[in-house]
């Protein structure tokens, strides 16, 4: 073990609960580097980790937390977004907080603010359309902050609507007495929330300050966009969370694609600050750069996960760095003071868009280092081999469907066609980790292509209340809730509405559609004849009684008149990927030289692996820990085991199956000098694995 780490984790155990023996920040640390000193589990003794305990929530379904330690206790999220306090040790439960609506969702973590003087602690997280501050020595909301002690993220977004679908999964993060906060807001074809990043007072909850990421007039970036774009474009939100540099009080930040995803006609231009890395001032939200990563995005890539803070050595200089992994499988290393790139990008052509009023921009930029750490094209030649009649029905489903095949940026049409890497990467929000140590980053990603095509968004012509109710739902509730309301895949944490004739009546399904509910936002624009369309549709009600076009008052056609049928998942007849493996993969980066120092199959098919096969790799959620041990953790893979690498050369060297697949990234702390990792086992987080409830947590057999 270095020097370095070696004094780095002697001050951790004898000097404080924030110097390595806590996990204290989401991803470990501000910079996220998914990093810990701590080192008493290492290569050599990783094959002996063991559950020491497990804690059981009160019901199955996803969950993708990344706990908090402070001291002895540790704090995590279940799946009803309940805040729980566990004793770090045995797991015994200490405390919960209810949030008084009942809701269901995924929360990724929570923050920690302590004042100055330390005499002053609070939690921070988010619950439905709240944020809440939680005195964290017995649970309860602290009134003084915001109304009743949390704060509604649907308000004071600088726009007249304020009742937009707005939530954030992933926690804020604490600059002194500011919590700065990303959002996940709506991306369907009607009119979302803009994704404008705000601080607020961790004391009061009051605004101080908010930046736009869809510039309003006069602001920098105005320019990119029509003119009052930022009246009607949503998006553009920091959701995968924020990383800050303390001592230049600087703030980091990826944002996603402007709303909707699959059109912009009505966007024309590279639309700033959409699909950027961006660098603000924390303490008062003030610009110092961007980088974009994708002009005028048609392809819902988003920035999926925290930059990481990092430093190279780059011709011969010292450098602080910013990393960003991308779904695309690009990783753009930025200079951490100027957001210029320290190895070459380039603009390169891109097939242009053939859906009429659409503007797609003809280029966009390639980094030439590192290499890309995800598949980026879907090619006759890449057509799974793994059985003669698995390839023969793949080819023959591309040819009935007349799959377009290509490279990666094809823009979606009505002619259907192949994205790879799909919306969910590439990378994803479980972001990568980083050895401080070797300058060396650690990604996970997934390699499995998907289908998409274009329809236009008004029914054309005479159209039934059947017709009707199945294109409105494809436009707008597929999005999130899946492609067909027969047997939707469903994407977490919204439900698939497969079973919602068990759990709700026709008509308290038209009033949330009207009035929206938890996450679910009101669909006002709808008329009366088009909510009785999508009910009808889910209940298996559709008729064949014709809807006259004065019924059909819906005025997004006319700026969104394209839409996607959404994003269907492609297997062969046995269930596997249509493509060849690697499905997934972990990937080794030098960062210095930015190159692939190695690259292995995360995860397999235990089908498969019952042949003979070696590990394929799958589908992967959630991200890497890494340790001064010379280990990665990961889980994040559809066998539902939890695994442990060699940072140096990918070796597999432990691996535990738990009942359900731990989709979350993992954290590690000491208590008494006994290191213990950490990780949620949920599950459910692709159609086809099964639900959890379980946070496992493992450490060395005592003595």
């Amino acid at each position: 073990m270095p020097l370095f780490a070696l004094l780095f984790l002697f001050i951790a155990f004898t000097l404080g609960p924030t110097l390595g023996r806590d996990w204290p920040v989401y991803h470990g640390d501000h910079a996220a580097t998914h990093y810990s000193p701590l080192a008493q589990i290492h290569r050599g003794n990783v094959a002996e980790l063991q559950p020491t305990w497990i804690f059981e929530t009160d019901r199955s379904g996803t969950l993708q937390c990344n706990p908090l330690v402070i001291g002895r206790t540790v704090y995590l999220v279940d799946q009803d977004l309940r805040l729980h306090a566990v004793d770090g040790r045995h797991g015994n439960a200490l405390w919960r907080f209810d949030p008084p609506e009942r809701l269901r969702g995924v929360c990724r973590g929570v923050t920690f603010w302590q004042s100055a003087d330390r005499t002053e602690r609070r939690l921070f997280y988010v619950a439905g359309s709240y944020l809440y501050a939680i005195d964290p020595n017995h649970g309860r909301s602290i009134s003084s902050f915001g109304v009743e002690g949390r704060i509604d993220l649907r308000e004071q977004l600088d726009t007249e609507e304020t009742k937009h679908s707005v939530t954030c999964n992933t926690p804020g993060i604490v600059f002194r007495d500011l919590i700065i906060m990303g959002s996940r807001v709506g991306e369907g074809p009607q009119q979302a929330a803009p994704g404008h990043v705000r601080a607020f007072d961790v004391r009061t909850g009051k605004r101080r300050w908010i930046f736009h990421t869809i510039p309003h007039p006069g602001e920098f970036g105005y320019e990119t966009w029509p003119p009052d774009a930022w009246k009607t474009v949503g998006g553009a939100n920091s959701w995968g969370g924020l990383t800050l540099d303390v001592d230049r009080g600087m703030v980091f930040f990826g944002t996603g694609s402007p709303s909707y995803d699959h059109y912009g006609g009505n966007r024309v231009g590279t639309n700033l600050f959409g699909n950027c890395v961006m660098a603000l001032q924390a303490e008062t939200g003030a610009y110092v750069w961007h980088y974009q990563v994708v002009h005028h995005d048609l392809w819902d890539y988003d920035i999926p996960c925290q930059p990481n803070l990092v430093t190279v050595t780059h011709d011969g200089k010292t450098i602080d760095a910013v990393a960003q992994s991308t779904k695309m499988g690009h990783l753009f290393l930025l200079d951490r003071e100027t957001g210029r790139p320290l190895f070459p990008v380039e603009e390169r052509p891109v097939p242009p868009s053939t859906i009429p009023g659409e503007a797609s921009w003809p280029t966009q930029p390639f980094p030439t280092k590192p290499p890309p750490y995800a598949v980026q094209q879907f090619t006759e030649d890449d057509i799974t081999q793994r059985t003669p009649e698995a390839t023969a029905s793949v080819r023959a489903f591309i040819q009935s469907k007349d799959l377009l095949l290509g490279d990666l940026f094809l823009p979606p049409g009505i002619q259907p066609s192949v994205v790879m890497p799909q919306f969910n990467g590439g990378g994803e929000w479980g972001g990568a980790g980083y050895n401080p140590e070797t300058g060396w980053l650690f990604v996970n990603a997934s390699n499995e292509p998907e289908w998409q095509s274009m329809v236009p968004a008004k029914p054309q012509g005479a159209t039934t209340q059947g017709a009707l109710g199945k294109q409105l739902y494809h436009a707008i509730c597929a999005q999130c809730h899946g492609n067909k309301a027969a047997r939707p895949e469903g994407s977490p944490p919204l439900p698939a509405l497969e079973t919602v004739r068990d759990r709700l009546t026709p008509p308290q399904v038209s009033e949330i559609l009207e009035k929206g509910r938890g996450q679910m936002p009101s669909f006002t624009s709808l008329s009366a004849a088009e909510r009785s369309a999508i009910v009808a549709y889910l209940f298996g009600e559709g008729t064949d009684e014709r809807v006259p076009s004065e019924a059909l008052t819906s005025n997004w056609y006319e700026t969104i008149p394209y839409v996607c049928t959404g994003h269907h998942d492609f297997r062969d007849p046995d269930g596997f990927p249509v493509n060849q493996p690697p499905w997934g993969t972990l990937t080794a980066i030098n960062l210095h030289e930015g190159s692939l120092a190695w690259q292995i199959p995360l995860g397999t098919y235990p089908a498969l692996e019952e042949q003979g096969s070696p590990p394929t790799g799958t589908f992967t959620i959630g991200g890497p820990l890494v340790t001064a041990g010379g280990l990665v953790f990961i889980g994040a893979t559809m066998d539902e085991r939890f695994h442990a690498y060699d940072q140096s050369n990918g070796e597999l060297l432990w691996e535990f199956q738990m009942e359900a697949g731990g989709y979350a990234s993992p954290s590690t702390y000491a208590i008494d000098g006994r290191q213990y990792i950490l990780i949620a086992a949920g599950g459910a987080g692709k159609p086809g694995t099964k639900a959890g409830n379980r946070y496992y947590c493992f450490a060395l057999p005592k003595g």
